[in-house]
């Protein structure tokens, strides 16, 4: 009797040993599941915020489109791939964290990369489709400014981090990827139709609808909550007279940095204020350390720092673009007037109007009437716009690409600057801007 008791005891002990062990493997199995599909406390928000999902590689060779695209016609960096190291950087997720991305609230940040507010992403961007009107654009000048921010992407992806960045359209699920296969399709698009003679595709807006992802942008400003159409600025490159050497008229110099800066950032010590008392000139304390680039009238400088270029006409007839290089790391800030402002900025001369880059050599080529200035660490570089206003009853579209940016969209949400072209002075470009909305309901396409 005692024997059958101790082995029903046995039996007893060991059925029991066996359901814990399963009982903790299934614990321990969930804990698992739920850790691969929860946040990782506050570093998966800055992941979502600062990358979104990226392959290994990008090839876009594969896509297919309502009109063949004929290879002759291809983009040369249709086939362009940016290096595994760069994409390795960018945190890829797995398709469940896409879905949770696309849920979560977007952290807004400032020009320093540091958290301002957080916004749910369908109160800037939900799904939409342009209306039945022809989409208005110079077809070469949108080419050349497409290509050249591509180009972009290709060749200092690794230099610049902050062009990875997708910004508030990640949480519809857009990638850098999804951008590189618009700029890569709609390069291909215009070069066909350029070259076959005839008004491109992409101004058609039922082949628009059919072909991209068209996502309406509502305007966010904590300020102005009850704003949901885009504030359209619009800038300019003006044309000014200067001189290489100082004189009564021309006694307001705008300076280059030199490559030994970099180094030594004395610089980044002095305020714009600082800068017009002189000590850069002869008998000034830093008398030396930059190269001086022209002098101008005080209404010319400000100006070439407020619109980002300048175009001089030197009294010995040479003419340049000038575009603004570095600044000495000061906040701008909004609302004070230009001459109080302490940021300054250092020029160079450059050959044609230049945008958004992140060292004065890599700045990227753009044309007027095709290119807006955005927030490229919330918006991201190289998206394409197409902006909706209502003139004499009738709709119109204009498209363009962020391909620039300025103080003033650092942080962003609810404005876009225009660049409308080259004038010779405020009221030429005032004329030409008076046909131009001053807000208008603006939609992102992005390739399907």
């Amino acid at each position: 009797m005692n024997i059958l008791l101790t082995q029903k005891l046995r039996l007893t002990v060991a059925c029991a040993g066996l359901l814990l062990v399963s009982l903790a493997s299934s614990h321990i199995y969930t804990q698992s599941k739920n850790k691969q599909l929860a946040p990782q406390d506050s570093s998966f928000n800055n992941q979502q915020e600062n990358f979104v999902p990226l392959q290994s590689q990008i090839s876009f060779t594969s896509n297919k489109v309502a009109a063949p695209i004929s290879s002759r016609f291809q983009n040369p960096f249709f086939t362009q791939q940016i290096p595994d190291e760069i994409l390795g950087k960018q945190n890829v997720f797995s398709s469940q964290h896409n879905l949770l991305a696309a849920s979560a609230p977007y952290q807004v940040v400032d020009e320093f990369k540091k958290y301002k507010f957080s916004i749910n992403g369908s109160q800037v961007v939900t799904p939409g489709k342009l209306p039945s009107s022809k989409i208005n654009f110079n077809q070469g000048d949108l080419l050349a400014v497409l290509v050249n921010t591509r180009k972009y992407f290709q060749d200092y992806a690794s230099e610049d981090p902050d062009i990875m960045r997708t910004g508030v359209l990640a949480t519809q699920g857009v990638t850098v990827t999804d951008v590189l296969k618009t700029l890569d399709f709609m390069i291909a698009v215009l070069k066909e139709d350029i070259a076959n003679n005839r008004a491109t595709r992409l101004q058609d807006s039922k082949f628009i609808n059919a072909n991209f992802r068209v996502i309406k942008w509502s305007a966010y400003n904590p300020k102005s909550k009850q704003e949901k159409q885009l504030r359209i600025t619009k800038y300019a490159v003006f044309t000014h007279p200067g001189s290489r050497k100082k004189t009564s008229t021309f006694n307001i110099p705008i300076y280059s940095l030199k490559d030994n800066s970099n180094n030594d950032k004395f610089y980044t010590r002095y305020t714009k204020q600082d800068v017009l008392s002189g000590i850069y000139e002869p008998g000034g304390r830093e008398f030396g350390k930059v190269t001086t680039l022209a002098y101008l009238t005080r209404n010319g400088l400000e100006e070439a720092i407020m619109e980002g270029t300048i175009l001089i006409n030197f009294t010995d007839g040479y003419k340049a673009f000038f575009n603004v290089d570095r600044n000495n790391g000061m906040a701008y800030i909004r609302g004070l007037k230009a001459t109080a402002q302490k940021r300054y900025w250092y020029f160079r001369e450059v050959d044609a109007i230049k945008g958004y880059g992140y060292k004065i050599d890599a700045k990227i080529s753009i044309k007027p009437g095709v290119t807006f200035a955005g927030d490229i660490l919330n918006i991201g570089l190289g998206k394409v716009i197409v902006i909706e206003h209502t003139q004499g009853g009738r709709k119109h579209l204009q498209m363009g690409v962020i391909a620039d940016t300025g103080g003033a969209f650092l942080p962003n949400l609810y404005q876009l600057d225009f660049l409308a072209g080259i004038f010779k002075n405020k009221q030429e470009f005032g004329q030409n801007i008076s046909q131009l909305p001053d807000h208008a309901t603006a939609y992102f396409l992005v390739k399907k």
